[in-house]
């Protein structure tokens, strides 16, 4: 039977296993804690010298120039207003009930020759 408490879950998830029983000593308790800040810490030292190498390479600079010109290029859209895109919706809705129900019958016809066919 699996086992369902704190302990149980913290040990499979990360390796955390208390030792002492209900009332593990202190630097077991705490050792999990301890791990997830060291691990942060790692990973905020390599995302920073990530984002520092890019930053001196200039990629940072161009990516936000790519922003911009998207943002000037989607000014420029023009953009359908609420009416067209209800009536855009609703025939395309329309079209997929359409073609829903030609497919059923199609089958349907389909299914009818094969059986017709298969018992002949």
């Amino acid at each position: 039977m699996a086992e369902w408490s704190i302990a149980a879950v913290l040990k499979t998830a990360v390796g955390y296993s208390p030792t002492g029983g209900s009332n593990p000593s202190p630097s077991a308790k705490y050792r999990f804690v301890k791990d997830f800040y060291i691990q942060l810490l790692i990973w905020v030292l390599v995302v920073g010298t990530i984002f520092g190498l890019l930053w001196k390479s200039g990629q940072i600079a161009r990516f936000a120039g790519y922003v911009v010109s998207v943002r000037e290029e989607l000014r420029k859209c023009s953009w359908p207003t609420r009416d067209e895109l209800v009536h855009t919706t609703v025939l395309i809705l329309i079209v997929i009930a359409l073609m829903g129900v030609f497919t059923l019958i199609s089958d349907f016809v389909v299914l009818k020759i094969v059986r017709t066919l298969l018992t002949v």
